[in-house]
Protein backbone atom coordinates (compact mmCIF):
# COMPACT_ATOMS: atom_id res chain seq x y z
CA UNK A 1 0.00 0.00 0.00
CA UNK A 2 1.16 3.42 -0.35
CA UNK A 3 2.73 5.75 2.31
CA UNK A 4 -0.15 7.89 3.01
CA UNK A 5 1.58 10.87 1.65
CA UNK A 6 2.03 9.61 -1.58
CA UNK A 7 -1.79 8.92 -2.00
CA UNK A 8 -2.82 12.86 -1.87
CA UNK A 9 -4.45 13.70 -5.35
CA UNK A 10 -3.11 17.19 -5.66
CA UNK A 11 -4.73 19.77 -8.14
CA UNK A 12 -7.86 20.75 -5.89
CA UNK A 13 -7.78 24.59 -6.34
CA UNK A 14 -9.99 26.49 -8.36
CA UNK A 15 -8.59 27.45 -11.73
CA UNK A 16 -9.74 29.28 -14.43
CA UNK A 17 -11.86 26.82 -16.83
CA UNK A 18 -11.36 23.89 -14.79
CA UNK A 19 -14.89 21.59 -15.30
CA UNK A 20 -16.95 20.95 -12.62
CA UNK A 21 -16.24 17.84 -11.02
CA UNK A 22 -18.75 14.95 -10.60
CA UNK A 23 -19.94 13.39 -6.92
CA UNK A 24 -17.86 10.30 -7.47
CA UNK A 25 -14.72 12.89 -8.39
CA UNK A 26 -15.38 14.55 -5.48
CA UNK A 27 -15.89 11.92 -2.98
CA UNK A 28 -12.35 10.06 -4.29
CA UNK A 29 -10.56 13.35 -3.34
CA UNK A 30 -12.22 13.90 -0.09
CA UNK A 31 -10.97 9.83 0.96
CA UNK A 32 -7.31 11.36 -0.41
CA UNK A 33 -7.39 14.17 1.61
CA UNK A 34 -8.61 12.39 4.74
CA UNK A 35 -5.83 9.52 4.24
CA UNK A 36 -3.49 12.69 3.93
CA UNK A 37 -4.34 14.71 7.10
CA UNK A 38 -2.05 13.47 10.05
CA UNK A 39 -4.76 14.65 12.68
CA UNK A 40 -6.79 11.92 11.09
CA UNK A 41 -5.37 8.07 12.90
CA UNK A 42 -8.35 5.74 11.27
CA UNK A 43 -9.26 7.37 7.67
CA UNK A 44 -10.82 3.78 6.54
CA UNK A 45 -13.18 4.22 9.58
CA UNK A 46 -14.67 7.36 7.78
CA UNK A 47 -17.82 6.95 5.34
CA UNK A 48 -17.99 9.67 2.41
CA UNK A 49 -21.14 10.41 0.39
CA UNK A 50 -21.65 13.05 -1.81
CA UNK A 51 -24.97 13.93 -3.65
CA UNK A 52 -24.82 17.37 -5.80
CA UNK A 53 -21.09 18.13 -3.97
CA UNK A 54 -22.49 18.02 -0.50
CA UNK A 55 -20.53 15.83 1.62
CA UNK A 56 -21.86 13.79 4.37
CA UNK A 57 -19.44 11.88 6.64
CA UNK A 58 -20.24 8.71 8.76
CA UNK A 59 -18.67 6.59 10.82
CA UNK A 60 -16.59 6.88 14.32
CA UNK A 61 -13.24 9.00 15.32
CA UNK A 62 -11.27 8.30 18.37
CA UNK A 63 -11.76 12.26 19.54
CA UNK A 64 -13.76 15.20 19.21
CA UNK A 65 -10.52 16.97 17.47
CA UNK A 66 -9.74 14.19 14.75
CA UNK A 67 -14.12 14.75 14.17
CA UNK A 68 -13.54 18.11 13.74
CA UNK A 69 -10.33 18.17 11.59
CA UNK A 70 -12.27 15.59 9.11
CA UNK A 71 -14.90 18.39 8.17
CA UNK A 72 -12.20 20.57 7.60
CA UNK A 73 -10.18 17.80 5.23
CA UNK A 74 -13.43 17.73 3.45
CA UNK A 75 -14.01 21.45 3.11
CA UNK A 76 -10.82 22.12 1.17
CA UNK A 77 -11.38 19.50 -1.27
CA UNK A 78 -12.48 21.87 -4.66
CA UNK A 79 -15.72 21.31 -5.28
CA UNK A 80 -17.31 20.44 -2.07
CA UNK A 81 -20.27 22.62 -1.30
CA UNK A 82 -21.63 21.37 1.89
CA UNK A 83 -20.09 19.24 4.14
CA UNK A 84 -22.69 17.17 7.26
CA UNK A 85 -20.48 15.93 10.05
CA UNK A 86 -21.96 12.44 11.32
CA UNK A 87 -19.16 11.16 13.03
CA UNK A 88 -19.50 9.85 16.44
CA UNK A 89 -16.83 10.15 18.74
CA UNK A 90 -15.57 6.63 20.04
CA UNK A 91 -12.90 7.24 22.91
CA UNK A 92 -10.25 4.87 22.79
CA UNK A 93 -8.52 3.52 26.32
CA UNK A 94 -9.74 3.61 29.78
CA UNK A 95 -13.20 5.66 30.29
CA UNK A 96 -13.06 9.35 31.28
CA UNK A 97 -15.51 10.56 34.07
CA UNK A 98 -17.16 14.67 33.93
CA UNK A 99 -15.01 15.38 37.20
CA UNK A 100 -11.69 14.21 35.86
CA UNK A 101 -12.60 16.24 32.33
CA UNK A 102 -13.76 19.18 34.05
CA UNK A 103 -10.37 19.37 36.41
CA UNK A 104 -8.46 18.78 33.02
CA UNK A 105 -10.28 22.03 31.55
CA UNK A 106 -9.54 24.18 34.65
CA UNK A 107 -6.02 23.28 33.99
CA UNK A 108 -5.69 24.02 30.73
CA UNK A 109 -8.27 27.52 31.17
CA UNK A 110 -5.68 28.50 33.72
CA UNK A 111 -2.38 28.03 32.24
CA UNK A 112 -3.12 29.61 29.02
CA UNK A 113 -2.62 33.46 29.06
CA UNK A 114 -4.92 34.47 26.26
CA UNK A 115 -8.10 33.68 28.27
CA UNK A 116 -9.01 36.31 30.56
CA UNK A 117 -8.55 34.92 34.28
CA UNK A 118 -12.16 34.29 35.86
CA UNK A 119 -14.00 35.50 32.85
CA UNK A 120 -15.12 31.57 31.69
CA UNK A 121 -16.17 28.88 32.94
CA UNK A 122 -17.20 24.88 31.91
CA UNK A 123 -19.78 22.80 32.63
CA UNK A 124 -19.24 19.07 31.71
CA UNK A 125 -22.13 16.12 31.48
CA UNK A 126 -21.62 13.26 29.52
CA UNK A 127 -18.15 14.47 28.14
CA UNK A 128 -20.26 17.05 26.63
CA UNK A 129 -18.69 20.37 27.48
CA UNK A 130 -20.74 23.43 28.00
CA UNK A 131 -18.38 26.69 27.53
CA UNK A 132 -20.06 30.05 29.40
CA UNK A 133 -18.76 33.40 30.30
CA UNK A 134 -17.41 37.01 28.47
CA UNK A 135 -14.47 37.70 26.68
CA UNK A 136 -13.55 40.81 24.86
CA UNK A 137 -12.46 39.39 21.57
CA UNK A 138 -13.29 36.83 19.61
CA UNK A 139 -9.74 34.99 19.42
CA UNK A 140 -9.71 34.52 22.98
CA UNK A 141 -13.79 32.53 22.51
CA UNK A 142 -11.74 30.56 20.13
CA UNK A 143 -8.55 29.89 21.75
CA UNK A 144 -10.69 28.64 24.73
CA UNK A 145 -13.09 26.24 22.36
CA UNK A 146 -9.45 24.88 20.69
CA UNK A 147 -8.14 24.06 23.75
CA UNK A 148 -11.04 22.22 25.25
CA UNK A 149 -11.43 19.81 22.48
CA UNK A 150 -8.55 18.64 22.40
CA UNK A 151 -8.87 17.11 25.89
CA UNK A 152 -9.17 13.37 26.09
CA UNK A 153 -12.87 12.31 26.88
CA UNK A 154 -14.70 15.20 25.51
CA UNK A 155 -17.06 13.85 22.71
CA UNK A 156 -18.69 17.62 21.94
CA UNK A 157 -18.46 21.55 22.68
CA UNK A 158 -21.47 23.81 22.97
CA UNK A 159 -20.05 27.06 23.07
CA UNK A 160 -21.97 30.12 24.39
CA UNK A 161 -19.06 32.94 25.42
CA UNK A 162 -20.06 36.27 24.89
CA UNK A 163 -18.00 38.08 23.10
CA UNK A 164 -18.18 42.27 24.25
CA UNK A 165 -15.63 44.77 23.03
CA UNK A 166 -16.17 48.70 22.67
CA UNK A 167 -15.87 48.96 19.20
CA UNK A 168 -18.42 50.89 16.70
CA UNK A 169 -19.64 49.25 14.01
CA UNK A 170 -18.13 51.57 11.30
CA UNK A 171 -14.71 50.92 12.46
CA UNK A 172 -15.45 47.14 12.60
CA UNK A 173 -16.83 47.08 8.63
CA UNK A 174 -13.87 49.07 7.47
CA UNK A 175 -11.05 46.96 8.77
CA UNK A 176 -12.43 43.63 7.98
CA UNK A 177 -12.75 45.09 4.41
CA UNK A 178 -9.20 46.16 4.76
CA UNK A 179 -8.24 42.54 5.80
CA UNK A 180 -9.97 41.16 2.94
CA UNK A 181 -8.05 43.47 0.83
CA UNK A 182 -4.82 41.89 2.15
CA UNK A 183 -5.51 38.24 2.50
CA UNK A 184 -4.61 36.62 -0.69
CA UNK A 185 -6.68 33.48 -0.26
CA UNK A 186 -10.46 35.97 -0.44
CA UNK A 187 -11.17 37.95 -3.82
CA UNK A 188 -12.60 41.23 -1.80
CA UNK A 189 -14.29 42.31 -4.98
CA UNK A 190 -17.00 39.72 -4.93
CA UNK A 191 -17.88 40.22 -0.80
CA UNK A 192 -19.95 42.64 0.51
CA UNK A 193 -19.48 43.16 4.79
CA UNK A 194 -22.72 44.51 6.89
CA UNK A 195 -22.15 44.73 10.77
CA UNK A 196 -24.59 45.76 13.43
CA UNK A 197 -24.75 44.68 16.66
CA UNK A 198 -21.39 43.24 16.81
CA UNK A 199 -22.23 40.43 14.34
CA UNK A 200 -20.22 40.84 10.77
CA UNK A 201 -22.34 39.44 7.78
CA UNK A 202 -20.88 38.60 4.58
CA UNK A 203 -22.51 38.34 1.14
CA UNK A 204 -21.37 37.70 -2.00
CA UNK A 205 -19.82 34.52 -4.14
CA UNK A 206 -16.55 33.02 -3.28
CA UNK A 207 -14.57 30.30 -5.42
CA UNK A 208 -14.33 27.68 -2.80
CA UNK A 209 -15.80 26.54 0.88
CA UNK A 210 -11.82 27.42 1.68
CA UNK A 211 -12.17 30.79 0.74
CA UNK A 212 -15.54 31.38 2.62
CA UNK A 213 -13.83 29.82 5.96
CA UNK A 214 -10.46 32.51 5.19
CA UNK A 215 -13.57 35.20 5.05
CA UNK A 216 -15.30 33.99 7.80
CA UNK A 217 -11.69 34.39 10.01
CA UNK A 218 -10.66 37.25 8.91
CA UNK A 219 -14.34 38.72 9.70
CA UNK A 220 -13.96 37.25 12.88
CA UNK A 221 -10.18 38.12 13.98
CA UNK A 222 -11.67 42.19 13.47
CA UNK A 223 -12.13 44.20 16.91
CA UNK A 224 -15.72 44.15 17.82
CA UNK A 225 -17.24 41.17 16.40
CA UNK A 226 -18.83 38.65 18.41
CA UNK A 227 -20.22 36.72 15.75
CA UNK A 228 -20.14 35.97 11.80
CA UNK A 229 -22.96 35.01 9.76
CA UNK A 230 -22.15 33.87 6.46
CA UNK A 231 -24.48 34.50 3.33
CA UNK A 232 -21.41 33.63 1.06
CA UNK A 233 -22.35 31.44 -2.15
CA UNK A 234 -20.06 28.57 -3.41
CA UNK A 235 -19.52 29.29 -7.38
CA UNK A 236 -16.42 26.87 -8.11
Amino acid sequence: MWPRAARRRLGNDPKEDEPVKSDNEIRDDVINELQWDPQITEPEAIGVAVTDGAVTLTGHVATYAERLAAARAAERVYGVKAVANELKVTLSGTPRDDTDIARAIAHVLEWNVQVPEGKVQARVQDGWVMLEGEVEYEYQRHEVERMVRQVRGVVGVTDTIAVKPPVSPGKVQAAIEDAFKREAEIDARHIRVEVSDHTAKLYGQVHSLHEAGAARAAAAAAPGVAMVESHLLVSP
